[in-house]
């Protein structure tokens, strides 16, 4: 095969396959198969015959100008050619209708103007910004230029956040991408605030300003996901980041004498609950000792009860057996405990007259102690 005919394969110099058979084509069957086209040498003869037919059939003449616009055609043919980038996605539009969409690599087309090629950037991440834009966009040297109507949102429990944050996204499909929405930029920003405003409404500033950012933009990239989808616009987000969440700037000062009230108010809660963890188990402790003694105590005064309760039985059961022996037992332990702390002095009357019998017992006790 001739690299004419390798660069025809499967393609027409006229912009449809003979018979009709391209989309829109009268007589075609709108499936967009494509047929073989005549031979390239064929067309050539026909032209050579023609040229020849008007110029009295004197070929010697022509033939430069036969060679001229064989090379102008060749390079007309030729610049159907073109290459898809690793990074690229090749649409073909046909009169600037949609074709087919080809992927990285060299392909042919019809050239212009019966077929041109478009070729995004579909690896490329792209960023918007809402709610601020950097200094670059701005023309200042250094910091961001925020915008209000963008950034202010209102929260769950009514109050007010100014919240900055950049969305991340892709091209997923080039032919809905650049005929199902005009302006991508734009669309991207418009779903990702309606997803932020609705996110925002459900939260309260707390939790905004503090541990609920990451579920929050996981939340509103699924929601902007969903809206471009619904679009059929062919982007695919990749990722929302927050860039800042605070309070307006009228209140931030106020905002942040509360959030240091609140951490006061934390610390004293802490500091009261470690008080308490350190009284309350001692005092429980504590209570735990004073029943354990009450219970100690209620058990020996109950065994003691009962001891002498059983003592007292045992001496009655005798009492009853021997009454005269037990009363004279019992007046005697009596006495003895009666008379135990007391000084005695013993005198027999019944010894006669003369001396006195005399036993000092409290002398003989205290000398016995000093010996």
């Amino acid at each position: 095969m001739s690299f004419k005919d390798k660069i025809l394969k499967n393609q027409s110099p006229w912009g449809s396959p003979p018979g009709g058979g391209g989309q829109g084509s009268p007589g075609g069957n709108g499936s967009g198969t494509r047929q073989d086209p005549p031979n390239l040498d064929d067309i050539i003869r026909n032209l050579q015959k023609t040229i020849n037919k008007f110029s009295g059939g004197k070929s010697g003449g022509s033939r430069p100008i036969i060679i001229g616009l064989l090379v102008l055609v060749l390079l007309y043919l030729a610049s159907g050619l073109y290459r898809v980038l690793p990074d690229e996605q090749g649409v073909v539009l046909r009169f600037g209708k949609y074709v087919n969409t080809t992927q990285p690599g060299l392909h042919y087309h019809f050239p212009t103007p019966f077929e041109r090629v478009l070729t995004p950037k579909v690896t490329k991440v792209n960023r918007v910004d809402v709610g601020f834009r950097p200094a670059s966009d701005t023309g200042r040297s250094s910091g961001v230029g925020n915008v209000p109507e963008e950034s202010l949102m209102l929260t769950g429990d009514e109050n007010i956040v100014d919240i900055n944050y950049s969305v991340f996204w892709v091209i997923k499909d080039a032919q809905k991408f650049l005929f199902n929405i005009q302006s991508p930029v734009e669309t991207v920003k418009a779903a990702s605030e309606t997803a932020m405003r609705e996110v925002i409404a459900k939260n309260n500033i707390q939790n905004i300003l503090t541990e609920g950012r990451a579920s929050i933009e996981v939340e509103v990239q699924n929601i902007t996901q969903k809206i471009l989808d619904e679009y059929g616009s062919g982007i695919e987000i990749t990722q929302v980041q927050t860039q800042q969440a605070d309070p307006p700037e009228q209140v931030i000062d106020a905002f942040r004498d509360v959030q240091a009230a609140r951490a006061d108010r934390e610390r004293s809660k802490n500091e009261a609950e470690a008080y308490a963890n350190d009284v309350i188990p001692r005092a429980r402790g504590e209570a735990e000792q004073v029943l354990q003694q009450a219970e100690a105590y209620k058990k020996e005064v109950v065994a003691k009860a009962e001891g002498e309760a059983s003592r007292f039985l045992a001496i009655y059961n005798e009492y009853k057996n021997a009454k005269q022996v037990t009363q004279e037992r019992m007046y005697l332990e009596t006495m003895e405990k009666v008379l135990a702390d007391i000084d005695k002095v013993i005198i027999d009357k019944e010894s006669g007259s003369g001396v006195v019998p005399y036993l000092p017992l409290p002398e003989l006790k205290k000398s016995g102690s000093n010996n």
